[in-house]
């Protein structure tokens, strides 16, 4: 939501342009139920009766979530569970998404057809944080292990433990990659980072042969604390830039490992993978 408000986040950018209302999570009562159509123009019957004027739901909408009400397509909703409250429900679908394609592209999602492999340690960054909860529980779910996470202080070692994690990091107390190195000898086949400049190389470099670097953010690259964005701060942004690793084709074929990155804000016309994944 703050890149948002910087003006610094691509899809906002393109999608909706200037002025802009942040946010994707929702949760509320439907008040209004419109017709529904496919991509095709065709009439989408079993949707539209999906819903009702009164049905309690929750799921994402393409930014403008900062409101009284919005409207957005059946597809992207689904009825709250009786045991979760509106706060609760919109609390999830952004970062449970994210992380459930996170671990499709992966490989280890949807189960059916999966490729078997020995390895299935996997190193999260930011395990206490929103996504990293939820990759580290998809995770146990999935049979992945050892699941090692990483937080940055001392105070979130607790809350990774108590999510499933085989494994915490403490990076303010310990060397993260010597102790990475020691728990898993001969790479990761997984390394979930969304930090960006400050751990890529190094995430890269820890994955085993076949191994999957998957990338969904980059807020170490960006300002911490900021309201306004100084010149100083845009400098800043500017040298980080020029760090960021470059991953040769060449040499991801020659070291067998794979680099991938998305952002489900662009999967606005992806429904087989809504279906599918949500």
């Amino acid at each position: 939501d703050c890149t948002i408000r910087w003006g610094l986040y691509e899809s906002a950018k393109r999608f909706v342009g200037w002025p802009i209302s942040p946010g994707f999570d929702i949760a509320g009562t439907v008040e209004s139920v419109g017709e529904t159509h496919g991509n095709d123009g065709s009439d989408d019957g079993e949707r539209r009766s999906e819903f009702k004027v009164g049905d309690k739901v929750f799921g994402c909408t393409l930014f403008g979530a900062y409101s009284n009400r919005v409207l957005v397509p059946k597809i992207q909703l689904r009825k709250i569970p009786r045991i979760l409250s509106f706060e609760q429900a919109a609390s999830l679908p952004a970062v449970s998404l994210t992380a459930l394609h996170a671990l499709s592209l992966a490989g280890y999602f949807p189960i059916k057809g999966q490729t078997q492999y020995s390895n299935k340690s996997i190193l999260i960054h930011s395990a206490a944080g929103g996504v990293g909860s939820m990759l580290v529980q998809m995770s146990k779910l999935l049979g992945l292990g050892p699941v090692v996470g990483v937080v940055g202080s001392t105070s979130k070692v607790q809350a990774a433990k108590s999510l499933g994690c085989d494994v915490v990091i403490d990076k303010s107390k310990e060397d993260l990659w010597e102790r990475a190195e020691v728990e898993v000898p001969g790479g990761f086949k997984t390394i979930m980072d969304a930090n960006g400049v400050s751990t890529l190389q190094q995430s890269y470099d820890h994955l085993a042969a076949t191994g999957r670097l998957i990338v969904f953010g980059f807020h170490s690259n960006l300002p911490m604390g900021c309201h306004m964005l100084s010149p100083m701060e845009w400098i800043r942004m500017a040298r980080k830039m020029v760090s960021m690793p470059a991953f040769d084709p060449m040499d991801l074929t020659v070291d067998n490992k794979s680099v991938l990155g998305f952002n489900l804000s662009f999967f606005a016309d992806e429904e087989a993978v809504v279906f599918t994944d949500g």
